[in-house]
């Protein structure tokens, strides 16, 4: 029995606009497919990423071109052509050996929506079912904070790929609009708009419901800066004398430590900042942790997006808006403060304050679960090289390690990053006894905490996670086992002489 096609439309960027219907097909399919360009990266598939698992087949269909530029015997559309083609036959091949397919689809499929190639070459062989999603002119009707149209407006949809005459002359007699495809097309959009004498009345929305999200009156914006995935709109008439409240002063932008994961550990000035803010924004889990008041908004995004996650929050806060960005532990350690603060070196956020409020950290966190470990000098490093090199974390060890300090390791392994505990402990044990004292402290403060007290040459890097955290004690470090059998751990504030 052959398979059952699905078009499924993930909204236009922000995961939480994923309908309930498109999520379970998602995490129901056996394949999912999505078109990307040559880079390999795809919106769609970054929007559904957290209903993906392990077992699933993934299909990325790759785009040969992104321009008409191509020696394609056929040209551009001979290339397309065949892409398409060749797109359908490996679904196909899927659906013959009785798979489901969803095939993911950014916005809504059939909104110039790429799964309508897929559609048109299998529906006629194949049980299909197509789930509609939120289009990108709806977010950006709503990032705007303006309606589109009103009683019998009529709202016309224009390709900003028509030629400039042509585009001018719709404009020219409908009363609302939404320009689509822009990026290469702006300067072209932007004659048009002005020839139809509708330049002025015309708004900019780009990314819009993600946390690059930008809007500005489309005559001032720079043609150079414009991606594909971004609009023009013309709102609804009757709501020329609709504004958005707005101020002379910008807001500001907080950042705000949670502390590692129990409720009790958030500080009361911390507690005060998040309930005096108009605005939440961070990575989804740490949202999630935060209750919020009537009248907040929760902007929530990927945890690999830290400066689009700042520069969305600094741009809010430039609009009056006084923002929380919303971090674990303290936000100053290996978290969202350093982020913020160099986004808003840009001139373009001089105006907007911002100010950090402390957090408990996970170091401290686990110390306190065992006793006194950084009771005498310590430092603290991180083993993810995805923003340093690792010869660079591996220096840093070996220094720390001569120097005889005790060492609190931050983001000891993920599920990408495995062998770099490997190599951190065997540098460790050049320089550091087998029997160094080591602590190992996951998810503390949450519901899944555990803590195990250790030696170096018993640290088996397959059983430590992103959720860990280490504790490596120095020369002088001392695990002792109490009455009770718990062990407690101190590092002794005197040296040797």
């Amino acid at each position: 029995m052959a398979g059952k096609l699905y078009g499924v439309g993930v909204g236009p960027g922000d995961p939480e606009l994923i309908t309930v219907k498109a999520v379970r097909l998602i995490e129901s399919a056996g394949v999912v497919a999505y078109h990307a360009a040559r880079h390999g990266r795809s919106n769609a598939r970054a929007i559904a990423a957290a209903h993906l698992h392990d077992g699933q087949i993934e299909e990325a269909l790759i785009y040969p071109v992104t321009t008409e530029t191509t020696d394609h015997p056929g040209g551009y559309q001979g290339a397309i052509d065949d892409f398409y083609a060749e797109s359908a036959a490996r679904l196909a091949a899927h659906l013959d050996a009785g798979r489901d397919v969803v095939v993911l689809a950014e916005g809504d499929p059939f909104f110039y929506g790429s799964y309508m190639h897929m559609h048109k070459r299998l529906a006629d062989r194949y049980e299909t079912l197509v789930v509609p999603g939120v289009t990108s002119v709806s977010a950006a009707s709503a990032a705007l904070g303006r309606p589109l149209m009103e009683r019998d407006e009529v709202l016309t949809i224009l390709p900003g790929t028509l030629p400039a005459a042509e585009l001018a002359a719709h404009l020219a007699t409908t009363e609302s609009a939404a320009i689509m495809k822009l990026g290469r097309t702006f300067p072209n959009v932007r004659a048009a708009l002005e020839k139809s004498g509708r330049l002025a009345d015309a708004w900019y929305v780009e990314r819009a419901s993600t946390t690059s999200e930008r809007t500005a009156p489309l005559a001032e914006v720079d043609p150079e800066t414009v991606p594909y995935f971004s609009l023009a709109l013309l709102p609804s008439p009757a709501a020329a004398d609709f504004h958005q409240e707005t101020t002379e002063k910008p807001g500001i932008v907080t950042v705000i430590g949670l502390g590692p994961g129990d409720p009790r550990w958030l500080t009361p000035e911390a507690r005060a900042a998040i309930a005096a803010a108009d605005d939440l924004v961070g990575y989804g889990p740490y949202l999630d942790r935060v209750a919020t008041r009537a009248g907040q908004r929760k902007h929530s995004s990927d945890n690999r997006v830290e400066a689009e996650r700042a520069a969305f929050a600094l741009d809010l806060a430039k609009r009056g808006r006084d923002v929380a960005v919303i971090s674990a532990g303290d936000p100053g350690v290996f978290a969202m403060a350093a982020a913020v603060l160099e986004v808003a070196d840009d001139p373009q956020w001089k105006d907007v304050e911002v100010r950090v409020v402390p957090g408990l950290t996970a170091a401290q966190a686990v110390a306190a679960r065992v006793g006194a470990p950084l009771g005498h000098d310590f430092c603290v490093l991180s083993l993810s090289d995805r923003l340093k090199p690792w010869s660079v974390i591996e220096a840093r060890l070996v220094a720390a390690a001569t120097a005889d300090l005790v060492i609190a390791i931050y983001n000891p392994a993920s599920k990408s990053r495995t062998e770099q505990l490997v190599r951190a402990r065997a540098a460790l044990l050049e320089h550091r006894s087998p029997e160094t004292v080591v602590v190992i402290g996951r998810d503390v403060g949450g519901p899944t905490e555990s803590v195990r007290v250790t030696t170096l040459a018993g640290l088996d890097p397959a059983t430590v996670d992103m959720r860990c955290l280490l504790l490596i004690g120095s020369t002088q470090t001392r695990a002792v086992t109490g009455a009770d059998g718990t062990t407690r751990v101190y590092t002794p504030r005197h040296y040797p002489q």
